[in-house]
């Protein structure tokens, strides 16, 4: 366990992002050989042995989301969400930037996967230099025979295209993303139907995250099997975390699934910042509920030691709060967020989301009462378990309800002391 290069091998090189390079270390060998000498079910018993799962949230399994793909006539689209905007995650930017070909790579094979001749790579419009950097390698890849029609002269065709986005947190969810990329406002769409059956322009679709198309190279070069024996039997492989917060060393590490958490914060990461005490750990993402740092002393990072301590790997933004952190602030600051990312399609998620922000911003300034308190936990009720569209209103409830449980101490130190008049 612990560190292990997979992905970022090479990802040193000054001229990683660059085809040249990308081809003298072994690029696009995967492709050639799934194009010349695989059939789409071969690629998709490939990585469906691999047990690879999606990198971006839920953490599905990606070959079974391939598989549910229908054999109909209708054009199948294929779709990259390199709308990476909770907060705290940063590790998609690092492989748009510096190992954009491994990403093209991926989706060439994913689309003769599931027979896709378009593919859109959709990318967070603040991301100025990704955008511009993808941009420059999809044209590489033309020019070069890479994509297009009959792709390295092996009779395959797709085409690939770059998209925008506008900013809005919301499109990192899988059918507001669709929305979008139709020129709709990025809603949340009802499901079913999935995707799958009726994603892009109501035809079949799959949407993968940036750090799952990256593995897919990689599992076609070694074959599943070998790819399913790093990392633990339910969470094969590797992932990317990106670190911030109280540490000596924040930044990105890829790392094998089931490395202790201990090891990647105190080895890999240098221990925490000022040799202050650990206080709490945030594993997946804002929207991933808090860890005790007792809790966090016995994780390991895979996806079921997370969720057997009711929280999830997430995003891969793995965020460190020392014990100076006042969760208070922190809380609020994520409420903030949610609030202000909420596309106000539906009540519970527009409304709650909002008194949320407002009641805890109340506590943090001290004025906050038991009562607000207690209306928090009561509008958390109301706005999770499938109450809305989308789990936008879950991750905010994750994101405050735990800390408020776990370290109610420190919400309770800041409200307001009741006096009682006496008569």
């Amino acid at each position: 366990m612990g560190l292990k290069n997979l992905l970022t091998t090479h990802i040193g090189a000054a001229d990683s992002h660059t085809l040249n390079h990308y081809k003298s270390v072994g690029g696009y060998e995967s492709q050639k050989k799934a194009l010349s000498e695989m059939t789409a079910e071969q690629i998709v018993n490939d990585v469906k042995n691999s047990g690879l799962r999606g990198r971006g949230g839920a953490g599905f399994p990606t070959g079974n989301k391939w598989g549910f793909i229908p054999k109909t006539d209708k054009p199948k689209y294929l779709i990259c969400n390199g709308d990476e905007g909770e907060p705290g995650t940063f590790k998609d930017r690092l492989l748009l930037e510096k190992l954009p070909h491994m990403l093209i790579e991926g989706m060439v094979i994913a689309a003769k996967a599931i027979d896709s001749h378009q593919g859109y790579i959709y990318i967070r419009g603040e991301f100025h230099k990704g955008i511009r950097v993808v941009e420059e390698a999809v044209e590489e890849a033309y020019k070069a025979g890479l994509l297009g029609e009959n792709i390295m002269g092996l009779g395959y065709n797709f085409d690939l295209a770059v998209y925008s986005g506008a900013g809005a947190y919301i499109c990192g969810e899988e059918s507001a993303l669709i929305n979008s990329l139709e020129g709709r406002r990025g809603h949340p769409r009802l499901k079913p139907p999935f995707p799958a059956v009726s994603g892009l322009y109501a035809c079949p679709t799959v949407v993968n995250n940036v750090e799952t198309f990256c593995n897919v190279p990689h599992i076609i070069r070694m074959t599943g099997e070998e790819y399913k024996k790093i990392g633990t039997e339910k969470s094969p492989g590797t992932r990317l975390f990106a670190v911030s917060g109280h540490v000596k060393k924040p930044g990105i590490y890829e790392v094998e699934m089931g490395t202790p958490m201990k090891e990647l914060i105190y080895d890999i990461c240098g221990g925490i910042k000022n040799d202050k005490t650990l206080k709490a750990v945030i594993p997946g993402g804002s929207s991933s509920p808090i860890l005790t740092a007792e809790e966090a002393m016995t994780a390991t990072m895979d996806y079921e030691s997370i969720a057997s301590l009711k929280s999830m790997l997430g995003s891969g933004a793995v965020i460190i709060l020392s014990e100076v952190a006042d969760l208070v602030e922190t809380t609020y600051r994520l409420a903030e967020f949610y609030s202000h990312e909420s596309c106000g399609q539906c009540t519970p998620c527009r409304e709650g989301t909002h008194w949320v922000k407002d009641l805890l911003h109340k506590i943090k300034n001290g004025e906050g009462t038991e009562k607000d308190v207690e209306l928090i936990f009561s509008l958390s009720r109301n706005m999770e378990g499938g109450t809305t569209i989308c789990p936008l209103a879950d991750a905010c409830v994750m994101a405050v309800r735990p800390t408020m449980t776990k370290f109610k101490g420190e919400f309770s130190a800041r409200l307001k002391k009741e006096v009682s008049v006496s008569h």
